[in-house]
C-alpha cells in the first residue's frame, strides 16, 4: 500500500476530530489588550471545516494546555462538542473522550504543533501536524498539512477526512 492510500485508509477511520488550540486554530500569536485579556486570531474557513465534520457525524473536540476567555466563544461558533482547557498533560483526558464517545484510538485523529501535543500524537490513530509545527511533532504525524496553524491547516484535515469517508 502507498503512503497516499494508508493516509485515506486511516482518514477513513475517523469519528473524532481532536485539536490543540494555540498554533493549530490560531496562528500561534497571542495580543494582550491593556486590561490584560488575550485575544487571538482563528481563520473562518478552519471553522467552517469544523461545522462541516459535524453535519456529517464526525465530532471536534478542543484540548489546550491554556485556557483563554476567547477559546469558547470561538468554539460555541463552530459548534464542538466539548473544550478542554488547561489540561497538562493531554493525555490525561483521552481515557474519559474516548469513553464517553464510544470510539477507539484508531478513530480518533489530532492536529498538533508543538512538544506538549506530542505525548496525544502518539496515542492517536491519525496524528496530525501543522505545516509550521516543531521537527518533534512534524516525525510523529502520519499527515503534514501544507497549511500553517490559524491559516486553513484545519479545514485542510477536514476536507481530508470527509473526502476519504
Amino acid at each position: 500500500m502507498d503512503i497516499k492510500q494508508e493516509l485515506i485508509e486511516k482518514a477513513k477511520k475517523i469519528k473524532l476530530l481532536l485539536l490543540d488550540v494555540d498554533g493549530v486554530l490560531t496562528d500561534g500569536r497571542i495580543i494582550y489588550d491593556s486590561s490584560g485579556r488575550d485575544m487571538k486570531f482563528f481563520d473562518v474557513h478552519d471553522g467552517l471545516g469544523v461545522y462541516c465534520l459535524k453535519k456529517a457525524g464526525i465530532k471536534t473536540i478542543l484540548i489546550t494546555a491554556k485556557g483563554s476567555w476567547a477559546i469558547r466563544p470561538r468554539a460555541r461558533d463552530m459548534q464542538v462538542e466539548a473544550v478542554f482547557e488547561n489540561i497538562s498533560p493531554k493525555t490525561s483526558v483521552l481515557e474519559k473522550i474516548l469513553k464517553k464517545y464510544k470510539v477507539n484510538t484508531e478513530e480518533v485523529c489530532f492536529v498538533g504543533d508543538d512538544l506538549v501535543d506530542l505525548c496525544l500524537m502518539k496515542r492517536v490513530g491519525f496524528p496530525v501536524a501543522v505545516a509550521n509545527a516543531c521537527a518533534e511533532i512534524k516525525e510523529q504525524a502520519a499527515y503534514l498539512t501544507t497549511r500553517e496553524g490559524g491559516r486553513g491547516a484545519v479545514r485542510e484535515v477536514t476536507e481530508l477526512i470527509l473526502k476519504a469517508q
